[in-house]
C-alpha cells in the first residue's frame, strides 16, 4: 500500500504523532524505549521506512518528543485531577502526583533516557525547544498543585521534580532486563524491587511531600 505524502501542516503533525504512538505502544510492547528502533515505528505508523526523516531528524529527536508530549500528557492529567478541588493536604497531593505519574509508564521510561543520553543526541536547537516546553508544563503544573492545596509554592516547586526524578528511577529498576528478570528468579530476595513500582513510588512522594512541607516555607494563612 502507498501511504501518500503529507502536504499540509496539519497532515504532517498528525503524522508526527502516529510516529508518536507508535513508538510509545512499542516502547510498551518491548519493556521500554531503550529497545524502540525507528522502522518498527514507521512500519506500525503506516509509513515508508524513510518517511521518518522528514519529521524526526533521529532516534533520539524522536524518543525526545515522546518526552516532551509526556510532559503535557502529566499536567494535564494533574489538571483533571484537581478538577473542582481544593485544599488538599502532601498526602493528597502526593497522591495525585502518584496516580498521575503511574499512568504515564512510558513518559516515567523517558525521563531517564532524556537525563542520560536524549539532550545531548539532538541538535541544541532541539534541546533548547524541548527545555522550553517542559519547563512551561513543570510551570503550570506547580501552579495548578499550589492552588488546589494548603502546600507553599517552595514546596510544590522541590516537590514536582523530585517526584519525577523517582519515577524515572524506580520505573527502571521495576522494569529489568531478561537476563535481570532471570536472576531475580533464581535469587528473589533481590528481586522483590522490581516489582512494586506504585506503591514505592507513592510512599516516597508522600514522604517527601510531608517532609518538605515541614522543612520548607510554609503557605501564609
Amino acid at each position: 500500500m502507498t501511504v501518500q505524502r503529507a502536504r499540509s501542516s496539519d497532515a504532517k503533525a498528525r503524522r508526527a504523532e502516529d510516529l508518536l504512538d507508535a513508538a510509545e505502544s512499542l516502547a510498551l510492547e518491548l519493556g521500554g524505549v531503550r529497545h524502540v528502533t525507528l522502522a518498527p515505528v514507521t512500519e506500525r505508523a503506516g509509513l515508508h521506512r524513510t518517511a521518518v526523516r522528514r519529521y524526526f531528524e533521529s532516534k533520539e529527536e524522536l524518543l525526545l518528543e515522546l518526552a516532551e508530549r509526556g510532559w503535557k500528557q502529566w499536567r494535564e492529567s494533574v489538571d483533571r485531577a484537581l478538577e473542582g478541588r481544593g485544599g488538599l493536604d502532601a498526602r493528597a497531593v502526593a497522591d495525585v502526583i502518584t496516580d498521575t505519574l503511574t499512568a504515564l509508564p512510558i513518559f516515567c521510561d523517558c525521563l531517564t533516557h532524556v537525563a542520560l543520553s536524549l539532550e545531548g543526541d539532538v541538535s541544541i536547537e532541539r534541546a533548547r525547544r524541548f527545555k522550553h516546553n517542559a519547563f512551561i508544563q513543570h510551570d503550570a503544573l506547580v501552579v495548578a498543585l499550589t492552588d488546589a492545596s494548603v502546600l507553599s509554592v517552595e514546596v510544590v516547586t522541590a516537590l514536582v521534580p523530585a517526584a519525577s526524578a523517582l519515577a524515572a528511577s524506580l520505573w527502571q529498576v521495576s522494569h529489568p532486563s531478561p537476563s535481570l528478570a532471570e536472576l531475580y528468579v533464581q535469587e528473589p530476595q533481590w528481586g522483590h524491587i522490581a516489582y512494586d513500582f506504585e506503591p514505592r513510588l507513592r510512599v516516597l512522594v508522600e514522604a517527601m511531600a510531608i517532609g518538605l512541607s515541614e522543612t520548607l516555607p510554609r503557605r501564609a494563612e
